[in-house]
């Protein structure tokens, strides 16, 4: 499978699924112009990885923030590592955030709420 790499800037996050190593990472600012025109690509790809994914998937976010247009396309990504976790496969959903940003950890309760899948809340320390 192809992997994606996307870099991230001051309006969009950065982005990397790749499947050989394991990493399935998205980080930083999401506030990009055209929402679906960014994220369409990160979905397909999810939909092709959910086809024959890997042993174990752990998913992480590791946003500072992003913004309503993008908690949706969020939720969509959710939805489908639900499904994955449905069909039986392993899926763990590592959800990051500034240990002193509650709105970015209640984003991630409401997410864990949302979807059937296993979430882990991580809080860590900007440096």
């Amino acid at each position: 499978m192809e992997t994606i790499k996307i870099l991230g800037t001051d309006d969009t996050p950065t982005v990397i699924l790749d499947a050989d190593n394991d990493i399935f990472e998205i980080s930083g600012r999401s506030l990009p112009e055209d929402v679906t025109a960014f994220y369409d690509p990160i979905l397909n790809w999810l939909d092709e990885y959910a086809s024959s994914p890997n042993a174990k998937t752990v998913f992480t976010f590791k946003l500072v923030y992003f913004n309503t247009a993008s908690s949706k396309l969020l939720l969509d990504i959710l939805m489908k590592l639900e499904e994955m976790h449905e069909d039986g496969k392993d899926v763990l959903v590592k959800w990051y955030y500034p240990e002193d940003d509650e709105d970015m950890q209640e984003a991630g309760e409401e997410y864990a709420d949302i979807v059937d899948v296993p979430f882990e809340q991580v809080s860590y320390t900007l440096s």
